[in-house]
């Protein structure tokens, strides 16, 4: 007897003095309910599987195999068939850990490569057949099968990583094509015994988050059929933007000193035996390589690991969620993506909170995504506003509904700088006729006591009036700069603050810093090439900062800080490179909902 059978024959004698009842789904106002016969651990089915993928990733020759668990409700032994609820990850079986030798040193000139970091073998945990139990309380209770999946490279899965390569979109497309029915699942990571999901719709919904929710972006972009939604909550859209701003060689927050190999580094728990080959052909040939530390330039590599051009089969409904104070992978990781799928006329909504990384949207808002795509109920949500945006002070669970992200009644409006950003400097509706101020970089000064500062050579900083009224702020704001540098290459990095600087202890994370930005003068032209510059020339650049949407309150005053090296994201150089400013051809373009009239209403 198989263990698929043993599994049959238990689930039997177990569901035998309930089958009197009603175990099927139960929906309510557009959303799955508890159902009493789904919400015993007890009687649940686990399992384990591989699921052979259309690739080899670890050069054994073979097609690699993911390792899968289940999680079911007993009923589905019996004819019932669900939906599932599909989770994968790279970090199930462990990682390498916050080891400070994994990091790359940042305390170098710009445009100089220091010795890779060293080498970190992880250590792989984890136990079969539970992989993961994310989801599974939520979940399967409410008339879903959970699905896990160890991604290319980790855990008991064949394969290497990749860090957004093909593998990792076409991994979880092998296994939802499984839940559709193909047979491609099997009851050994290397046998011929083959494992069916009989249990499934083969509607498949996706979500996790950060690396588990940039996955399931990842198998969309394939458009596999059987996936109908996704909800990533804070995933990281494309490597380039999570490791460089604007050419600018730039850390996640929280992570100074990380970039793709690192990360490629801290997941790879696969099979020890082929760990060497990953290495050699994936960490050295092709990130090393072509990752480029030197310039920060996007190139064709960074280009093959934005799921921004891989959008064109994707097909799934997209439920998008993120921080706007995430500093780790940054609200445009969102943005761009839901942009792009709401063009594409895809359904769409984006949920944005005022926290940090992570924070899915509320229950309800998932459920009744799932809801409707995977057991097809009509419950309205395509008619909903589309974005979803917490204010500050509210509950994540109570979020404002807008009819868009940006805001549709938010306009741009300039601001020019006025002298003084020494000390405090005027942003103004009016240009000025002329001007130049100069900083000099050190990166000793943080940023937020370079904010506070009544004074300093080490930034330069521009407000506006007191706020007589609220200003809400809705979408990109943009900055438009020319300036001067006393040497070839220099960091340039921009903050908007909200004032006077709040240094209590339970300041709310989106008081001070509204949102920053980064940029490398030498890509001034492209973010594809980069060129030295000529001391004392002057260039012009223009570059976004983070999405954001926030309410400014009266009494405060909006900042703008221009500074050089930021101790918390930027490469570290020797103190002492000067930036020119160009005062006249210099702005900064607020997105304002009601525009100059609303902003000059506040003054």
């Amino acid at each position: 007897m198989t263990k698929w059978m043993r599994a049959f024959a238990l689930g039997f004698y177990i569901l035998a003095p309930i089958m009197s009842g009603q175990d099927s789904p139960h929906i309510v106002n557009g959303q799955a309910q508890v159902v009493s016969g789904f919400a015993n651990p007890d009687s649940w089915i686990r399992e384990d599987l591989w699921v052979e993928t259309e690739f080899d990733s670890d050069g054994d020759g073979l097609l690699d195999r993911m390792y899968v668990a289940v999680t079911r409700p007993v009923q589905t032994n019996f004819g019932l068939k669900l939906p599932v609820i599909y989770e994968s990850s790279p970090y199930y079986a462990g990682t390498a850990g916050n080891d400070r030798d994994l990091f790359w040193n940042v305390k170098h000139e710009l445009g100089e490569v220091p010795e890779p970091p060293r080498h970190t073998e992880v250590v792989r945990k984890g136990e079969r057949p539970i992989l993961s139990n994310s989801q599974i309380n939520t979940w399967v209770p409410r008339g879903f099968v959970v699905v896990h999946s160890s991604s290319p490279g980790t855990g008991f899965s064949d394969g290497s990583p990749t860090v957004g390569g093909d593998n990792e979109s076409l991994a979880p497309k092998a296994v939802i094509e499984w839940l559709t029915g193909k047979e491609n699942g099997y009851s050994t990571r290397t046998g011929d015994e083959k494992v069916y999901a009989f249990w499934s719709t083969g509607k498949v919904g996706m979500t996790g988050t950060s690396y588990n929710g940039t996955l399931p972006l990842a198998a969309a972009t394939t458009g596999v059929e059987g996936l109908k939604a996704i909800i990533p909550v804070a995933p990281n859209t494309s490597y380039y933007h999570y490791y460089r701003s604007n050419g600018l060689v730039r850390s996640p927050g929280g992570y100074l000193g990380e970039d793709i190999d690192v990360l490629y580094e801290f997941i790879h728990s696969g099979e020890e035996s082929k760990r060497d080959f990953g290495n050699r052909t994936v960490r050295d040939e092709v990130m090393r390589a072509n990752m480029d530390r030197a310039t920060g330039d996007y190139n064709d590599f960074w280009a093959g690991r934005d799921y921004l051009h891989d959008l064109a089969p994707m097909r799934a409904a997209l439920l998008m969620s993120h921080g706007f104070n995430d500093w780790n992978v940054m609200p445009e990781h969102s943005n761009r993506i839901y942009q792009a799928a709401k063009d594409m006329g895809l359904p769409v909504q984006i949920y944005y909170h005022q926290g940090g990384h992570g924070g899915p949207p509320p229950l309800e808002m998932m459920n009744k995504w799932f809801t409707h795509f995977l057991y097809d109920v009509e419950n309205g949500v395509e008619e909903e506003p589309k974005a979803w945006i917490v204010r500050e002070g509210d509950l994540r669970s109570q979020p404002t509904p807008y009819a868009d992200f940006p805001n549709p009644a938010a306009e741009p409006v300039a601001l020019h700088l006025r002298k003084g950003g020494s000390a405090v400097g005027r942003l103004s509706l009016k240009k000025p006729r002329a001007g130049r101020e100069r900083l000099v970089d050190d990166v000793a000064f943080a940023g937020a006591d370079l904010a506070r500062a009544s004074a300093s050579n080490q930034r330069l900083l521009y407000v506006t009036p007191v706020l007589k009224e609220a200003v809400h702020l809705s979408g990109l704001a943009t900055v438009r700069i020319r300036l001067a540098s006393s040497k070839p290459a220099a960091n340039l990095s921009v903050w908007l603050v909200s004032l006077p600087w709040d240094s209590s202890d339970r300041t709310p994370i989106y008081h001070n810093i509204i949102t920053r930005g980064w940029a490398d003068p030498q890509n001034h032209a492209s973010v594809r090439s980069s060129e030295p510059l000529v001391p004392g020339t002057y260039y012009s650049l223009s570059f976004d900062l983070q999405p954001d949407d926030q309410v400014i309150p009266a009494g405060q005053q909006i900042g703008l800080m221009i500074f050089s090296s930021d101790q918390e994201f930027t490469l570290h150089p020797e103190a002492g490179t000067e930036l020119t400013i160009d005062l006249k051809n210099t702005e900064l373009l607020l997105p304002i909902v009601g525009g100059k009239k609303a902003f000059k209403s506040a003054w």
